[in-house]
């Protein structure tokens, strides 16, 4: 067992490294030079400031730090609790799911701030963004294919009708009756 959680505790904690990583230089470095092209970044960050209009760095650094943070805690939970691969892998999606609208909080504020400050749309001018929310599109997708997974073999619909009796099974278990309760007597209506 402990095999397979890491086969899966592994590329969950990478792509919520890579999902932080990414999305904080999209929000901080990419999109800022795609939107003003011509100005290096020292030099748009120093314009905002004149303007007045923060890039909100902190917030988006406290973006990236949680997805780690969050990704790590799935990893070793999931190690120290011996949770099952699905259930790790389950959790993993939640978060990379979780991860797009997060972006969209994290990066409204330095969208806001460059289009203020540079008279310009605030959306965004790379397809970072875009890939991010198409990992978590993606994401929200496995997770309900293993959910849907989970809830077949619970439900036991791997096969039509009751499980197959065990003889041996049944040796190692018998069922002992159940004391009925005393029927009570039926009145009357007059």
């Amino acid at each position: 067992m402990p095999g397979r959680t890491v086969v899966v505790i592994v590329p969950g904690l990478a792509t919520c490294v890579a999902y932080a990583v990414v999305g904080t230089l999209q929000i901080l470095v990419w999109n800022p030079l795609a939107a003003v092209p011509g100005l290096g970044l020292p030099e748009i960050y120093r314009q905002m400031r004149e303007a007045r209009e923060p890039m909100a760095v902190n917030l988006v650094v406290i973006w990236g730090v949680t997805g780690v943070a969050l990704g790590l805690m799935v990893g070793l939970l999931g190690t120290l609790r011996r949770w099952s691969a699905p259930r790790i892998a389950a959790l993993y999606l939640c978060v990379i799911t979780l991860g797009a609208p997060s972006h969209v909080v994290a990066s409204f504020n330095p969208g806001m701030s460059l289009a203020d400050a540079f008279a310009i749309g605030g959306g965004d001018y790379t397809i970072w963004g875009a890939v991010l929310y198409g990992v978590s599109a993606a994401a929200l997708l496995a997770l309900i294919v293993l959910l849907r997974g989970a809830r077949r073999v619970a439900l036991g619909s791997e096969h039509d009708g009751p499980p197959p009796h065990d003889p041996a099974r049944a040796a190692r278990h018998p069922r002992t009756p159940r004391p009925r309760p005393p029927r009570r007597a039926r009145r009357r209506r007059p």
